[in-house]
């Protein structure tokens, strides 16, 4: 299937292909993927385009997945429009609302020289930037606290406290940060193969190629949750482990669908324990936590191999795997105002505060990535049995994203209507909603999901199939 060749869709392509060629596939696939679809998110970036390369992405590794098993390449084709909604939300309730998604304080402040963004929406996150700005909990309080400080000195002492903060930067001023500068070093998705291990004994069923797949997921807020919910999609068996007390109201009901859901304190003996079982007979792995954490727990990427060698192994990080940010906390909107975007947006727009992106879209690309290492992953597993590790980050996703940007006479995205919510009522366990239809589209392989929506820590710490 030949792609599209409009202007529209020329950033699409070559967002596709800089993706593609990190994850090491084949240069000339790019081509089979078609995009249709009108309208841009409204952003000084192409963000649309990068939502539907990203997406196409993950669909091109599930085809070469299928062409290998099969023999025959399917089509691959992606909406641009309805790429753009789903990178916002893809669930729509009805007759229930979701929960904000930010906490109270959240947000952009202005400081003594300069903008800085709190992300309070962790309790502990909270907690720590309350600690050293020692005010109360409202918007006001905070807000001429801020005011008192210098803007990187509040980030570090936010940070120090094991908070959550960003000073709004410059493009420029973040190429030449030290962090920026190990960024742009970094490949856009870092990949590894491991020794040889057995060939897998899933089948890579035509309409489900991804079913006998087990994942396990040890990801949060968002890119993570967004790969896991890809591969369940395509029929894999997801197990998301949280720890007690974590939850995420307002995301849930968007990025829990397909999954079961698991509570388990890696900090405990008996928590350790069921990891390593859950590991032992796990396909793949897809885990956020920052490069510090797993490997004080005991399971760095060696001891991960060992307990087992066919493993896919796929993790993110916020700010990078080097530089003297690679183990500081981070989110999508922090990362955008480290990295120059919220500036960049504030500035060419002529607006008087930051100006992000109007989606999560550093999260929801990275995730797509890794949906499309983990299937990559696999592939090299079906060819010669070896497993692998593959990384990404949003700091590095930012990197492409900002490559480009938006032409002036880019055409707006169109209001979303209800026709676009053709899918089948869903229940969730918040009550009924109705979901988006997918962008992507597989010839002969439907994504759709078996498990409705549910609350975190709503299933045991087990696999619900044996292993094969």
């Amino acid at each position: 299937m030949a792609a599209d060749r409009t202007p529209a869709t020329s950033a699409c392509l070559d967002y596709l292909r800089a993706i593609w060629n990190a994850l090491g596939g084949q240069p000339s696939l790019p081509d089979n993927v078609a995009f249709h679809g009108t309208g841009s998110l409204p952003s000084v970036f192409p963000v649309t385009d990068l939502a539907a390369a990203s997406i196409a992405a993950a669909g091109l590794a599930v085809a070469e997945l299928l062409a290998l098993r099969h023999g025959e390449f399917p089509g691959v084709r992606v909406d641009r429009r309805l790429a753009s909604f789903w990178f916002g939300t893809s669930l729509r309730p009805v007759g229930w609302k979701l929960p904000p998604a930010w906490d109270p304080i959240a947000g952009d402040y202005e400081a003594a020289d300069g903008w800085i963004r709190l992300h309070t929406n962790a309790p502990h996150h909270r907690a720590a930037a309350l600690r050293v700005l020692d005010c109360g909990p409202d918007r006001t309080s905070v807000a001429e606290a801020v005011k008192k400080w210098k803007a990187l000195d509040l980030e570090n002492a936010v940070v120090e406290q094991h908070g959550c903060a960003a000073q709004m930067r410059s493009l420029a001023e973040w190429s030449m940060h030290p962090q920026g500068v190990a960024v742009a070093a970094e490949p856009l998705v870092w990949r590894v193969a491991a020794p040889a291990a057995d060939k897998p004994s899933w089948p890579v069923s035509r309409d489900r190629p991804l079913e006998g797949l087990r994942v396990l997921d040890m990801t949060r807020v968002l890119a993570g949750p967004v790969a896991t919910r890809f591969l369940a999609g395509y029929g894999a068996e997801v197990l998301r482990l949280d720890p007690p007390g974590w939850d995420e109201p307002s995301l849930a009901p968007e990025l829990t669908v397909g999954k079961r859901c698991a509570r388990l304190d890696l900090r405990s003996t008996e928590g350790r324990r069921t990891f390593r079982q859950l590991l032992r007979d796990a396909d793949v792995l897809v885990h956020g936590y920052r490069p510090d954490a797993l490997p004080a727990l005991g399971f760095d990427a060696e001891q991960r191999r060992r307990i087992n060698p066919a493993l896919v192994d796929v993790s993110l990080d916020a700010y990078g795997w080097t530089g003297p940010w690679k183990t500081r906390r981070g989110f999508d909107s922090l990362v955008q105002m480290s990295c120059g975007i919220a500036d960049a947006g504030m500035r060419q727009l002529g607006q008087s505060k930051p100006t992000p992106l109007p989606v999560q879209a550093l999260d929801h690309a990275t995730g797509y990535m890794m949906a499309a290492a983990v299937v990559r992953g696999l592939v090299d597993r079906v060819r010669s049995g070896t497993g692998g590790e593959a990384r990404a980050s949003l700091a590095r996703t930012a990197a492409l994203l900002v490559q480009r940007t938006q032409p002036d006479d880019a055409d707006a995205l169109a209001p979303e209507t209800r026709e676009d919510c053709t899918m089948p009522s869903e229940t969730t366990a918040w009550g009924r909603a109705r979901r988006v239809k997918v962008p992507l589209e597989i010839a002969g392989a439907d994504m759709a999901w078996c498990i409705p929506a549910g609350p975190l820590g709503a299933s045991p710490a087990a696999w619900a199939t044996a292993g094969g």
